[in-house]
């Protein structure tokens, strides 16, 4: 049986050799490359592909700095989303994610990188969500707590709102340095959850609307391919 590190490694390996074998991933290809323990290795997966010379004129944008420092340091060319050779769009990105709803809905952020996230996997023409069988879910919003990243000086009115909402919030608090976790982009997060089940694409919308609210960790609108990697060591796909 295999442990869950184990089976993020295979999941990312696996979800890149079948993209590739199909031509989602092609020499010139844009990608949008995510953050976290699920994503790693398929960024080495990648990187390998490139070094084996079965890849060229790969294009990525990554999702954090972990990401474009992981990048850089296995030789694979960064771009802004903005940088001419993007121009704003992709042609694929792949991702992990905490949660995944039976309907492919997601809860990302557990890594405080969503805001970033959700610019490239939503400017991007197919994503692909790799996680371990701990992250299929039943339903989204009462277990593992929905980011929800806010301008700091907003922490009281928007905390209120999502209150009004349904959801209990407490602030990210880091670890190993004393206060709140500050994202890539200067903000904190808020963490919620909820008593019952919620629906996450009206959510997301609802949550996007309060004023000092960045981003939420709710993905809906852009329904993914999902690979999954289970104990027995296969890996499915939906």
């Amino acid at each position: 049986m295999l442990s869950q590190s184990e089976q993020k490694k295979l999941v990312g390996e696996t979800a890149i050799n079948r993209l590739f074998e199909r031509g989602l991933i092609k020499n010139g290809t844009k990608i949008g490359l995510g953050t976290g323990s699920t994503a790693m290795p398929a960024v080495k997966r990648l990187a390998e592909l490139i070094s084996e010379g079965k890849l060229s004129g790969i294009r990525a944008v990554a999702t954090s700095y972990q990401t474009t420092i992981a990048c850089e340091e296995l030789g694979i060319p960064v771009y802004s989303l903005s940088s001419r050779e993007i121009g704003g769009k992709l042609d694929i990105a792949i991702d992990g994610a905490d949660e995944i709803s039976p309907e492919n809905n997601l809860i990302k952020g557990g890594g405080a990188a969503h805001l970033k996230e959700k610019l490239v996997e939503y400017n991007a023409a197919q994503l692909v969500i790799i996680a371990d069988e701990t992250k299929d879910v039943a339903s989204l919003g009462t277990k593992f707590p929905l980011p929800v990243e806010v301008f700091a000086e907003a922490r009281v009115p928007v905390a209120a709102a999502l209150e009004k909402l349904g959801a209990t919030c407490k602030v990210r608090e880091g670890v190993k340095k004393a206060g709140p976790v500050i994202t890539d982009n200067g903000n904190i997060v808020l963490d919620c959850v909820w008593e019952k089940p919620v629906d996450a694409a009206k959510m997301e919308d609802a949550i996007n609307a309060i004023t000092g609210v960045v981003e939420n960790g709710f993905f809906t609108k852009n329904h993914p391919i999902v690979f999954i990697s289970h104990a027995d060591g296969s890996v499915t796909e939906r």
